[in-house]
């Protein structure tokens, strides 16, 4: 695919010079959000109006309602009801509870969902049980293949899940993966958002495909969930984990999800069975016999004081329509393209994030030789993006608190640092 220049239509300057802004962007971003109908959200969140944060795509804002929560249930619930918490107030049942409050955001129906461990470890147990389903249904089954611009951790996790399942990895682009599936495959680990670019890859296209030829996929939502509608009811996705510490907004090291379809749930052979999965995990029996549903996907203890700061954190989501979201998402992006294309010099900057909508994920990524430099420069005038070696800043627009006018003094500022 081409790299679109950040340069759109509107900038007079093209490729060489400096541009001029052809109309008052700051203005124009004033109108666009007195008209946001998302705008009321931003007031639910830990913000400053000196600090534009545009990297809620590593790490969300705070929502505001977190921190009383959370010192309740240390102050309350574990200081006062202490063990009787598992029961009285609902310990237990936290990690379905929890994936239940996901769900309509990631467009599953309750049930399919759980939450606890980190992604890394959830997408171990995804991939390890597809490849065990994909065998029951066609013993020749042996090949894991795997988005070649994914995160390193996920691609790490495939080496190792083959290497415990006899399979053999194959890497290549998310788009080639369709003309690949074939009578060997197992399953595909993709990402819905490159990390890196912020291209959107095709999830309905490429879990049909695999279907189509009797192979599994694995879905990483960790860049989508929460800025995009995704759909996994609606694709018959098999499997899909993710983090909750982005545009969740549930905090550091929050814990992951794992979504197994309902109809593939008395088929999901975990390869870490722990105590919580077990049918009757109070019977400490010796053998193991798993739970029916969603808890299958759990393991040990939960992390109960992080996993009840995201449930508290989820509250944001109230009555947010996510196709509200994803159309606010895309027209913030638009604009800040359009902002750097008349802020920032010709040549100095160019988009490796795909121009179209239907491509793009909520974050835009920008190719400039001295990316590191560029955003310790932009932090230090307020705007807090970042970069990912060796030249690419990148820019992450959370539609429940990211402005028009955050997009339009970003876009300015770096415009100064580069110009």
């Amino acid at each position: 695919m081409s790299e679109p220049t950040a340069h759109g239509p509107t900038d007079p300057a093209g490729p060489t010079g400096s541009a001029q802004p052809p109309v008052d962007l700051a203005d124009e971003a004033a109108k666009l959000d007195a008209g946001d109908e998302l705008a009321a959200k931003r007031d639910e969140f830990v913000l400053d109006d000196a600090t534009v944060y545009l990297d809620g795509n590593s790490l969300g804002a705070l929502p505001r309602a977190v921190p009383a929560r959370l010192a309740d249930v240390v102050a309350r619930e574990w200081g006062e009801l202490r063990i009787r918490s598992w029961s009285e107030s609902g310990w237990w049942t936290a990690p379905e509870r929890v994936g239940d409050r996901i769900a309509p955001l990631v467009g599953a129906a309750p049930g399919q969902l759980v939450v606890g461990d980190s992604t890394s470890v959830n997408v171990f147990k995804a991939v390890v049980a597809a490849v065990r389903m994909a065998r029951e249904d066609a013993p020749g089954r042996h090949e894991v293949l795997v988005d070649e611009a994914t995160f390193p951790t996920d691609g790490y996790i495939a080496e190792s899940a083959a290497r415990l399942t006899g399979a053999t990895v194959r890497a290549l682009p998310a788009a080639e993966m369709p003309a690949a599936f074939g009578p060997y495959t197992a399953v595909a680990l993709v990402n819905h958002v490159d990390y890196r670019t912020g291209q959107l890859n095709d999830l309905p296209g490429t879990t049909a495909y695999a279907h189509h030829a009797g192979a599994r996929v694995v879905w990483d939502l960790c860049h989508s969930a929460g800025a995009l509608p995704v759909g996994l009811d609606a694709e018959q996705v098999d499997f899909a984990v993710g983090c909750t510490y982005k545009y969740l907004n549930g905090g550091p090291g929050s814990p992951a999800y794992l979504y197994v379809r309902q109809q593939l749930q008395d088929r999901f052979d975990s390869p870490l069975p722990g105590w919580n999965s077990h049918a009757d995990p109070f019977a400490m029996a010796p053998g193991y016999v798993p739970a029916d549903g969603a808890v299958r996907g759990r393991v040990g203890t939960p992390d109960i004081l992080s996993l009840l700061a995201l449930e508290e954190a989820l509250t944001v989501w109230d009555g947010v329509d996510i196709a509200a979201v994803r159309a606010k998402s895309l027209a913030l992006t638009d604009f800040f393209l359009r902002c750097v294309g008349a802020y920032v010099r010709g040549g100095r900057v160019r988009s490796v994030t795909p121009a179209a909508q239907r491509l793009r994920g909520s974050q835009i990524s920008l190719r400039c030789s001295d990316a590191e430099t560029v955003t310790a420069a932009l932090i230090e005038r307020g705007v807090i993006g970042d970069f990912r070696r060796p030249d690419v800043l990148r820019f992450g627009f959370t539609p429940l608190y990211t402005s028009f006018g955050d997009a339009e003094r970003a876009a300015r500022a770096l415009g100064e640092v580069v110009g």
